[in-house]
């Protein structure tokens, strides 16, 4: 059924911005958008029929900018253009039709951007329904044009370059609505996140908005995703593996607003960054857009936060757990509207003692017998707390956006054993580190369909590692005997300090010079200089190692060309980026026999890329995207991190052939309901790649010469008609082979690459009761299931089939029951939840077990 609106009183900014924050009514062109005030459209029935069925209208979420003609500029002509939208159940402009001509180029500049414009669909009782509205484009030019090019509330350069002194005095106004409403400012969750979804990107979109009433973490909310894989060597805070199509950890590049994670405040990994805090997971399929400004071999993963500016808001969520469990989050923020003034606030706090039962073997005190023991974890504690303040101006005719954050982390983690191995325990091995820092975000038009976003960041990072034990630990959290030289993790005995400067630059230009054609160009550096200092003052040899300072400066540019034509059916982005890097080494090298010396190496590439979106209809579209990716290696792979990995100066850039190639199907207006499926084929052809050899006598970063990841993934869904019931599911096959018989691993050509999981799979079921206790009231059971196959941990040419290592095949469910309570602006909402529920062995590395069952809930709050 189509439903048909009359939207009064909304005004919306003709620019479109990135982030779906709406800026102030009229832009840098002079074009303003009105809806007329008037009766129905076509005869029907406006919403707002007592005791029918609730009825929301449509709400503007982006508006793309329109053209002012160039001759009506010139000539000093103004117009209003009414047009009849035809908004599909996704919020898409299918159709645009004049029904109110000005001619002189408005109407088709009106027409073009509608088209481009987003909006939330409408909903009858809840239910997204496709609907028709009558909206206007007004076009405006400033009364008295400045004498020299400014930035004023009317507009920017492109204004003043327009309106020189001759100009022919403005004209009437032309005929269209005769009625217009006060300036009404629009936003809507979600809204971006579907635009991101049906453009031409290799892009998966996850919203949080149910997660954040659960008590997963955020490696956990990941890993239910298709193509993506998190591994934990144990609980809260420890190190983790994220895997994105075959290729892992540093290979994918992880941001926070667009902003390197590490330099955002987070050194301690994606999976430990608090769920309440973000709104969004944006996950790049192989091919990372140029706005990054970074290189990744693999794809990118950006965690956005609460981009809305409007009001006072403020949220609050508190966890506790098993083993001693405890997470906490705040946020608030504030817009002094007259001023364009705003403020948040944000902070968090977590702990867990991780002291799970595991199964070990250990010997007995009396007889020194070996046998299998239950034992729990007794030194694997964890404790982190952060807080960012963000402040400055939006919406000013000066800055769309002017933000100074400031930020500072930090964590303290316990190590019960060797990293990535469950063999010998330890009892005193701790590491930390504390990072404060700020950024400084800057976006504004400069007219002429010209747009710039700037960016500035630091950070300070100080970090600890102590090793200095004498005792041998058994896994009853026994010293059984002393070392003959203190150190548990190596000899000599440790205490160091790390300390590292990074910084980060971004200009990003865009310019539109045609409705359908935009421009970018993004220069991004960055800069890392580290340093070190042995603190035990009788391990001079340890402080003599550490002399020096190790520095890399990296240098990212990339050009991007998007094109959309055929009403948006098709849609094309093509790119290239140039990669400089610049390593610089004091210290002992490998090669000089330990000898005091500097390295200096340079290294260029270049990159290519190219995504494609072709709509068939408004619930079907396909996309395929390539791009030839370079990764530089980073800090941790080249130098070590000083502790448990050693450094290896050689390692080169990987490159990869990044192909995918899949459809989506998203018909969400049916009598039977909501029905998504989502199918895409993928293929990283790498040369060079960097794994992390976990040998007993040392951890290294090394080269394997080539490798092919090859697979397939899919997810499907459906919700109920009134959201009742909802079932969702996944599946990722993905067959990542060496292909070389060069280098390291040379021998095992063909096969598989260990330790990497290649078939797994998701699914969830959840059930909804609406109104259960008092009006907007929600009670849900949640399902959630996980399935792994097994595989080894080395290649499968080594050794005898019975001794091989092998994770093996796990199927892991978990349900929680959620209710929560609108009572506007109020939204409190309870959760009890159970992981692991049939307590089944679970393990993310050979060896190194995840807790068993384990209980949670969690209360949050939003006002």
């Amino acid at each position: 059924m189509l439903t048909t609106f009359l939207l009064p009183g909304m005004q919306a900014p003709a620019h479109a911005q990135e982030g779906g924050v709406p800026g102030r009514a009229g832009d840098e062109r002079g074009v303003s958008v009105r809806a007329p005030a008037a009766g129905s459209l076509d005869g029907e029935a406006s919403p707002s029929g007592a005791g029918g069925p609730r009825v929301e209208p449509p709400r503007l979420v982006e508006l793309a900018e329109a053209e002012y003609p160039q001759e009506a500029r010139a000539a000093r002509r103004e117009g209003t253009v009414v047009l009849k939208l035809l908004i599909d159940a996704a919020g898409r402009v299918t159709e645009a039709e004049v029904t109110s001509p000005v001619g002189r180029g408005f109407d088709e500049a009106a027409r073009a951007a509608a088209l481009r414009s987003r909006f939330t669909p409408a909903r009858r009782d809840g239910v997204p329904v496709a609907a028709r509205i009558l909206y206007g484009y007004e076009f405006r030019l400033p009364e008295e044009p400045p004498a020299e090019p400014s930035s004023s509330a009317q507009g920017g350069p492109g204004i003043a370059a327009a309106t020189t002194a001759g100009a022919a005095p403005p004209s009437a106004k032309e005929p269209g609505p005769t009625e217009t409403a006060a300036p009404v400012q629009v936003t809507v969750r979600g809204a971006e996140a579907e635009r991101l979804r049906q453009s031409a990107q290799a892009i998966k979109v996850i919203e949080i908005e149910e997660a954040k009433r659960r008590t997963a973490d955020m490696g956990e909310v990941l890993a239910r995703t298709e193509g993506v894989g998190v591994r934990r060597s144990a609980g809260l805070g420890s190190w983790s593996r994220f895997s994105l199509n075959g290729l892992t950890d540093d290979q994918i590049r992880f941001f926070l607003d667009g902003v390197p994670l590490e330099l955002a405040g987070y050194p301690f990994g994606v999976s430990n960054v608090p769920v309440n805090l973000v709104e969004r997971v944006e996950i790049y399929r192989g091919v990372v857009p140029v706005r990054f400004g970074a290189d990744a071999l693999g794809g990118a993963v950006n965690l956005v936060t609460d981009r809305d500016v409007r009001g006072t808001h403020g949220a609050a969520s508190y966890e506790i757990g098993s083993y001693d469990t405890h997470r906490l989050t705040l946020s608030a923020r504030h817009l002094h509207e007259p001023s364009g003034f705003f403020t948040r606030v944000s902070g968090f706090f977590d702990s867990a003692k991780n002291d799970y039962p595991v199964d070990v073997v250990t010997a007995d005190p009396t007889t020194g017998r070996e046998g299998h023991a239950r034992a729990y974890r007794f030194h694997d504690a964890y404790r982190a707390a952060g807080g960012s303040a963000e402040l400055g101006f939006v919406n000013r005719p000066w800055a769309r956006r002017l933000l100074l954050r400031a930020f500072v982390t930090d964590h303290d983690k316990e190590h019960q054993h060797k990293f990535g191995v469950m063999k010998q325990p330890y009892g005193e091995v701790t590491s930390g580190e504390t990072v404060p820092g700020a950024t400084l975000q800057y976006e504004q038009g400069l007219g002429r369909g010209v747009a710039v976003e700037a960016l500035l960041g630091y950070t300070y990072g100080r970090a600890t590692f102590l090793d200095v034990s004498d005792c041998v630990y058994d896994w009853l959290d026994r010293c059984v005997r002393k070392r003959l030289k203190p150190g548990e993790d190596a000899t000599p005995p440790r205490d160091r300090v790390f300390r590292e400067h990074s910084g980060l630059g971004r200009l990003s230009l865009r310019y539109r010079p045609h409705p359908e054609h935009a421009l970018r160009l993004s220069v991004s550096p960055t800069f890392i200089t580290r340093t070190a200092e042995e603190r035990r003052l009788d391990n001079p040899q340890a402080r003599e190692q550490l002399r020096g300072e190790h520095g890399l400066f990296t240098w990212v540019h990339g050009v991007e060309h998007q094109l959309n034509l055929l009403d948006d059916r098709l849609e094309n982005s093509f790119f290239v980026k140039d990669y400089v890097q610049m390593l610089r080494m004091e210290g002992r090298l490998p090669g000089l026999d330990g000898r005091f010396g500097r390295r200096e190496r340079d290294t260029h590439r270049l990159g290519v890329g190219d995504g494609l979106r072709y709509r068939f209809s408004e619930w079907l579209y396909a996309k395929a995207s390539y791009e030839w990716a370079t990764r530089l290696p980073r800090p941790v792979e080249v130098f070590g991190d000083g502790a448990m990995i050693v450094a290896n100066l050689e390692l080169e850039p990987e490159t990869s052939h990044n192909g995918n190639l899949g459809f989506t199907i998203d018909a969400r207006d049916t009598a039977s309901g909501a029905w998504r499926l989502d199918a895409n084929g993928f293929l990283r052809a790498v040369d060079r790649l960097i794994v992390l050899n976990n040998r007993t006598d040392s951890i290294q970063y090394i080269h394997v010469t080539g490798a092919r990841s090859l697979g397939i993934e899919a997810a499907a869904g459906w919700t109920s008609p009134g959201e009742h019931v909802a079932l969702d599911g996944n599946i990722t096959y993905d067959d990542f082979r060496k292909t070389s018989d060069e280098g390291n691993f040379a021998r095992s050509e063909g096969q598989r690459m260990p330790n990497r999981p290649w078939l797994f799979a998701n699914g969830s079921a959840r059930v909804q009761l609406k109104e259960v206790v008092v009006p907007r009231d929600t009670l849900s059971l949640t399902w959630d299931t996980r399935y792994v196959h097994g595989f080894y941990l080395g290649f499968a040419n080594w050794g005898l089939v019975e001794s091989k290592a092998k994770v093996p095949s796990q199927l892991l469910h978990s349900i929680a029951l959620t209710y929560v309570v609108r009572d506007e602006p109020r939204t409190v909402s309870f959760t009890i939840e159970a992981h692991n529920l049939t307590d089944e062995p679970a393990f993310d590395f050979y060896g190194i077990q995840r807790p068993g069952r384990t209980l949670f809930s969690k209360a949050t709050l939003e006002m």
